[in-house]
């Protein structure tokens, strides 16, 4: 992925966005004149706090550049926040978002954590409204509008009885078959992990579409019924938030949104969001449930009809002191395609693959958008702080959608291998580096080369027993690299450059004797991931630990040891290679294996 130290994962080489200074939500819709223009919350201060206000700004060169940002309320107003737009078919664009209309400064809440049993944080009540921009959002109109939302059992059940009601939303309209759809997450309470339940509406409207004043507009809430769309009904927590929405070509609505349970919950709706199939954890292809944080989970339909899907791929719960918000960094994303179902179209997601990341692991990225202009796509996210566009890297686009039918040996990069029966020795070339000393600073300080190693075996092993070295480079000293079992029936990988040691192993319950396995174990030197790749499938950690890859010391510098790789017994094919595969060469070359 990197070449001299650049990395175009690496959230520091995308554009920024100029924002106040806290900037959430940067959303993008293309203008008929051809503009891009962003809608984003922001303020002086940090999430929250007063002066929070909702802006947009133009740019007609992909993010290069941005006009100056247009208020369209103002930071000593009352809040209004997270907004989204939807662009109709006559050119207007409308924006919506939250807004503390009657100034309530304070809202029942939970004691414990709210000492005084008061939450004072009121970005996420009041009124939620519309404005709108005829000029391609140079200006927005004056006005404000109300948009009714009918209320449902998580409405009377609040602390205010449904009189004032709690609510947000992330979430971007769309437009299907005549009518604008607009989503909305209701919340419950305010407490531990500042939700304490939520879920998600979807605000529907045929008039928006070409009405000339958005006072006189019907809006009808969805789903039918008393309440919104919520966990899966059996072990399901009590937060299902966030919901992101994506039409597929028969017509049906899918939904995917995040939870406090650990992995991501979907549903499908095949009558335009009126009744929903029972939520269910959302699955890779080959049936594992993916497992992500209460973090933003969204999905995307492309151009060429198939699905981006943006996740983290860990499994962090809710608990007290974390709230279960950690571990956004790095983002990944799986490739989808339409299968049919029994009732109608599904999606088959692929494994995934790292897309951004930022050195500093508590670096949170988020809310993101997806872009699309002339064949290239485009990410926005926002860390809270600064908001950015990266454009995704076209290569890595046409492997991970094609993750579904590769069947190759990737040669690229290959720079050992070796097949036949172990033990055996073979000459080790020099691997590359991942820090040097930068001579062009003047302290002669640290240069991060981002580089990465990939290495592959086939094996039959005759047994699962503790110890057995695979591959091993290391020298006397112990710098080098080694693959080897492990008491918990595993395959551990052992990184030492004579300063720092780091181990990381697959998932338990993988490895077995007597039959063929195909191991593959990726070191990526720009997020500092290591992952393992069990049989065509990227280890999660399953239900023993909550991250199935694990990250290596940024201080370490190499991995090169002796002149020779040791070959253990029950080896049949060992590859090694001087960069970071993608998860999804590591399975075209377990299938092309397999062909053979």
């Amino acid at each position: 992925m990197a070449t001299d130290g650049h990395d175009w994962r690496n959230i520091h080489e995308g554009l920024e966005i100029p924002t106040e200074s806290y900037s959430d939500q940067p959303y993008i819709v293309r203008t008929d004149d051809g503009a891009w223009l962003c809608v984003m919350t922001t303020g002086a201060g940090i999430e929250g706090q007063s002066g929070q206000h909702v802006v947009s700004l133009r740019s007609e060169d992909r993010g290069l550049t941005w006009a100056a940002p247009v208020a369209l309320e103002p930071a000593d107003g009352p809040e209004a926040s997270y907004a989204v737009l939807l662009k109709v078919p006559g050119g207007r664009v409308y924006a919506f978002y939250n807004h503390n209309t009657d100034n309530v400064r304070q809202v029942q809440a939970d004691n414990p954590p709210f000492a005084d049993g008061y939450c004072r944080r009121v970005d996420s009540l009041g009124h939620y409204v519309c404005k709108y921009s005829d000029d391609h959002g140079r200006t927005w109109s004056a006005s404000r509008y109300d948009i009714p939302v009918r209320a449902m059992a998580i409405d009377r059940n609040n602390a205010d009885g449904g009189r004032l009601k709690y609510f947000w939303n992330v979430g971007k309209p769309f437009i299907h078959e005549g009518a604008a759809y607009v989503s909305l997450h209701k919340v419950g309470g305010f407490g531990a992990g500042f939700f304490t339940s939520s879920e998600g509406v979807l605000l529907r409207s045929e008039g928006l579409l070409t009405a000339s004043d958005p006072a006189h507009i019907d809006w009808e809430t969805l789903p039918e019924g008393d309440c919104g769309l919520r966990t899966p009904a059996a072990g399901g927590g009590t937060v299902a938030e966030e919901q992101s929405y994506s039409i597929l070509s028969d017509g049906s609505f899918y939904v995917v949104y995040r939870t406090i349970d650990g992995h991501p919950t979907c549903s499908y709706s095949r009558d335009g969001g009126r009744t929903w199939s029972a939520p269910e954890y959302e699955t890779f292809a080959d049936g594992r449930v993916m497992k992500h944080p209460r973090a933003a989970n969204f999905a995307w339909r492309c151009g060429n009809g198939k699905l981006l899907y943006w996740m983290h791929n860990h499994g962090g719960r809710f608990v007290h002191r974390a709230n279960g918000y950690e571990d956004r960094n790095p983002v990944w994303l799986c490739a989808g395609e339409e299968v049919a179902g029994p009732e109608g179209h599904v999606i088959r997601w692929s494994q995934p693959e790292i897309v951004l990341y930022d050195d500093d692991p508590f670096i949170r990225m988020s809310y993101p958008d997806l872009v699309e202009e002339d064949g290239a796509l485009y990410l926005t996210e926002t860390q809270k702080d600064k908001a950015r566009v990266h454009a995704i890297d076209a290569i890595f686009l046409q492997k991970i959608w094609g993750q579904f039918e590769a069947c190759e040996t990737t040669r690229e990069g290959l720079v050992t291998e070796w097949s036949g029966t172990g033990p055996a020795q073979v000459p080790a070339p020099d691997l590359p580096m991942f820090l040097r000393r930068d001579s062009s600073r003047h302290d002669y300080g640290r240069m991060d080369l981002r580089a990465g190693i990939s290495l592959e075996l086939d094996l039959q092993l005759s047994s699962t027993a503790a110890g057995q070295v695979l591959l091993d480079n290391r020298g006397a000293d112990g710098r080098g690299l080694c693959l080897q079992t492990t008491a918990r029936g595993t395959i551990e990988i052992v990184l030492n450059d004579g300063r720092n040691q780091t181990y990381w192993d697959c998932d338990a319950g993988l490895l077995a004797a007597d039959r063929s396995q195909h191991v593959g174990v990726v070191i990526d030197g720009g997020p500092r991931v290591i992952s393992f790749i069990v049989d065509g499938a990227l280890c999660d950690g399953g239900s023993q630990r909550q991250f199935g890859w694990g990250r290596f010391s940024p201080h370490l510098r190499e991995v090169n040891g002796s002149a020779q790789w040791r070959i253990g017994a029950g080896v049949q094919l060992a590859r090694v290679y001087d960069r970071a595969l993608m998860t999804s060469e590591i399975i075209a070359n377990y299938r092309s294996c397999r062909a053979t």
